[in-house]
């Protein structure tokens, strides 16, 4: 086995790491809203969610795989170039992931690419029009959550304003089960295509594919089996620390809210997909639950939280290309056989440090409602706090005398606590 076909076996096991990592930094987005308003445990959401992630091969196409294996043109397209693109980006999973900071990992790659492309070949070897597609729908994919959000949840207090709470209360914990399958059947659909778009060039730009006559990528059924396989099983590993973030501190979710904010994403995931959009699945999510809570009268959004991710999101695409350019100049300025001694070695540690990620991570039991936080009495239908007796919800009265949304949620439980029957 010479050792062009060692590099390319190793960048193909890299790139599947890259999937594997964003599974499991994406895990929260599709099991969130279920493990906060308790309609499934934890280790059985992430169960849930992975196997929706896999299933997503039989439903969805390759736009998406093509528009990220388009970023950078095919002739600068060779193993530095995919080997520091995803270096970036698995650096910037890790990082935001241990922070517990819920980015892109699309962006992610997709910052990776570019800061490789541009150390390669300069401007020319980028493709202005797959980043521009990418850089657009930064912006629209949380916004397009947040409007449908508010447009659903609007909907739906409008619809159950005079349903029955305990039944509707029962009946959203079932729906639930089927808007996040959705979730997590967009997220798998869409994030996993960015792995089988890289996988798909690089065989290309190594002679191993014939690119079709028409410029598009051919996706050999092993390489998308592959894909959803990694991030199936990413999802079923570490979503743990995030669940909280995206769970309940942006804002407060019952079964009702947390369908609403599940639907809206998964319709916004599904459009962006059939667009060819890599969009990210964290930016439309949390659109979605931040639309939810402002639209929810009986809710209350930290918007101090969403402001920190939106921070997070906007430095991912360049933190991950300054990481890539990096690689790749320490990747091409040694000889051949050294670059490919430095990214086994790169690859192994990766894998060291993923491990002992995995090992430190918050486990299911962690990330169960407290004992403070659940909420036996039925909430009023639709809200996402309790209202009070003078319809005022008491986590708003916390909030808006300067307290933490942690004095709100204990308000919130201690009226729980008060409404229960003696």
């Amino acid at each position: 086995m010479d050792l062009a076909l060692l590099t390319l076996i190793g960048l193909i096991a890299l790139a599947l790491l890259f999937d594997y990592t964003n599974g499991f930094h994406d895990a929260a987005n599709a099991i969130a809203t279920v493990v906060a308003t308790r309609v499934l445990k934890p280790r059985w959401a992430v169960l849930w969610a992975a196997a929706w992630n896999f299933i997503a091969f039989f439903f969805v196409g390759t736009a998406v795989a093509n528009t990220v294996g388009g970023t950078v043109d095919l002739q600068y397209f060779g193993p530095a170039v995919v080997f520091s693109a995803l270096l970036g980006a698995i650096v910037w999973n890790f990082t935001s992931w241990h922070l517990g900071l819920p980015t892109s990992s699309s962006h992610a790659l997709v910052g990776g690419l570019v800061g490789a492309g541009l150390t390669a070949g300069g401007l020319s070897a980028i493709k202005g029009e797959s980043v521009q597609k990418t850089a657009l729908f930064i912006v629209v994919s949380p916004v397009a959550g947040l409007v449908l959000g508010s447009i659903v949840m609007a909907l739906l207090g409008l619809l159950l304003r005079k349903a029955d709470v305990p039944r509707t209360e029962r009946r959203f914990r079932a729906l639930q089960l089927f808007s996040s399958a959705a979730v997590s059947l967009g997220h798998g659909g869409n994030d996993a295509q960015k792995t089988m778009g890289v996988i798909a060039a690089l065989l290309v730009s190594t002679g191993h594919l014939d690119a079709s006559i028409d410029g598009e990528l051919p996706i050999p059924d092993w390489v998308a089996i592959s894909a959803y396989a990694a991030i199936a099983a990413g999802t079923m590993s570490g979503g743990w620390r995030l669940v909280r973030t995206m769970g309940s501190s942006i804002t407060q979710l019952r079964p009702v809210s947390g369908f609403a904010a599940e639907t809206s994403a998964a319709i916004a995931l599904f459009g962006s997909t059939a667009l060819g959009a890599p969009v990210s699945t964290t930016h439309t999510v949390a659109g979605a639950v931040t639309g939810v809570g402002a639209t929810n009268r009986g809710a209350t959004v930290n918007w101090g939280v969403f402001g920190r991710l939106a921070i997070a999101w906007i430095i991912t695409l360049p933190a991950a290309a300054i990481v890539a350019a990096v690689a790749y100049l320490l990747t091409t300025a040694p000889p051949t056989a050294v670059s490919a001694v430095v990214m086994g070695v790169v690859l192994a540690v990766l894998v060291v440090l993923l491990v002992v990620a995995l090992r430190a991570a918050p486990k299911a039991s962690d990330v169960v409602p407290g004992e403070g936080e659940e909420t036996d009495v039925p909430m009023r239908t639709g809200a996402g706090s309790v209202i009070d007796s003078r319809g005022v919800p008491a986590s708003r009265e916390v909030l808006e005398r300067g307290g933490s949304l942690e004095e709100a949620e204990a308000a919130v439980a201690g009226q729980d606590r008060s409404r229960q029957p003696l």
